[in-house]
């Protein structure tokens, strides 16, 4: 079995009087690691997306919780963001049932999060687990044999089921970005225009590692600019894309408002633009090989528990920097390249200039482990 890396970490969380939160999207594999975590531990399992556990645990009593949980010490809460109000259900075990341990995952953001954060305040571990890493699969098979598959993630990506069940990526993966993309999103009332959503993420999908403008992206898919925005809002929040904003402080033609859009995982982006050609048959070799080192450093940062900022940077000449990490003391520039043909990556003279003591560094495959392990 695949370790998680965030195995060992929630270990080390049981039994300190918190509830314990995991995020993440769905098929990313919070249930399976919640069930190797207890599985030498009496526990009790619960599906918010019963409706009788729904029942019970709405507009509830400890006193009810009590007999639901019996003389189990740990509570498994699988889709919590299923259950009205479990904020105020999880608060009641974290100050009033104390010895009975609760783990809660949730496959959406927007519901989960919103119900948790005031009740829960000061009363919770949360973590965010994402698609296998490169970390992970290193440790399971070695640095050679995933350096070897990096041209197949770039691809397929790393969700479990993909990476497990060789030879029918494609046909899963389409399956994934079908139910994972939409299910949670259609069910709000703020996605009116389905065919919109669908048209927005191609477009995203086409746009990767590109600054994204919202009145143009409106235009491509026949919207207005606060609606793009927020249905990208939303998608972000369902663990589908993440937007990196621009850098600006000293010079005086950087970007300063722009943004750029990566996806969690390369085969979902893949999948929604239904391609999957190998790269030397694909002319967004460059795009994907960005999108992959942007969420596999997203990973590693998290999973580390390193606190930094990150931007892109660019200038009304079209210089630029794919990725510019602050962490309050350095800055640290980054260049992504699949294949560097000069030789020797360079960086703008515009930027090393006006932040002296930057330190820069080139992300290839030959290197990829200096920067995401």
């Amino acid at each position: 079995m695949i370790k998680r890396t965030l195995q060992s970490t929630i270990e080390q969380r049981l039994f300190k009087g918190k509830a314990i939160l995991i995020f993440g999207p769905r098929q990313a594999g919070k249930s399976t690691l919640v069930e190797t975590i207890l599985q030498d531990k009496d526990h009790l399992y619960l599906n918010g997306d019963d409706s009788d556990v729904r029942d019970i645990l709405t507009n509830t009593t400890a006193t009810k919780l009590k007999t639901v949980v019996g003389q189990k010490n740990i509570l498994f809460l699988d889709e919590a963001q299923r259950i009205p109000n479990i904020g105020l259900t999880l608060k009641l075990f974290t100050d009033q049932i104390k010895n009975v341990q609760v783990i809660a995952t949730g496959s959406s953001a927007f519901e989960l999060s919103s119900q948790v954060n005031e009740p829960l305040t000061g009363r919770k571990y949360e973590f965010m687990l994402y698609p296998l890493s490169f970390g992970e699969l290193v440790e399971y098979h070695g640095l050679i044999q995933e350096k070897r598959l990096i041209e197949h993630r770039l691809i397929y990506g790393y969700y479990p089921e993909i990476v497990t069940k060789t030879g029918e990526e494609a046909e899963l993966l389409k399956l994934l970005a079908g139910s994972y993309l939409y299910k949670d999103l259609l069910m709000l009332e703020q996605i009116k225009k389905p065919a919109i959503l669908e048209k927005l993420l191609k477009a995203l999908a086409l746009q990767v590692g590109s600054e994204i403008s919202y009145h143009e992206l409106a235009q491509t898919v026949g919207s207005d600019p606060k609606t793009v925005e927020k249905y990208i809002d939303l998608l972000e929040k369902a663990y589908v894309l993440f937007r990196l904003p621009a850098f600006s402080r000293n010079v005086r033609n950087e970007i300063k408002k722009g943004k750029k859009v990566y996806f969690y995982d390369c085969g979902i982006r893949n999948a929604v633009i239904n391609n999957f050609k190998p790269l030397a048959s694909r002319t967004d070799t460059g795009a994907l090989w960005e999108n992959f080192v942007m969420a596999e450093r997203m990973k590693y940062l998290r999973y580390c528990q390193i606190d930094t900022a990150q931007y892109f940077w660019r200038t009304t000449q079209q210089q630029e920097i794919d990725l510019i990490e602050d962490n309050g003391e350095v800055l640290i520039a980054f260049e992504f390249k699949w294949k560097d043909k000069r030789g020797k990556i360079r960086f703008p003279h515009t930027f090393t200039d006006n932040y002296p003591g930057t330190e820069t560094f080139a992300v290839t495959p030959e290197n990829i482990e200096k920067f995401i392990l």
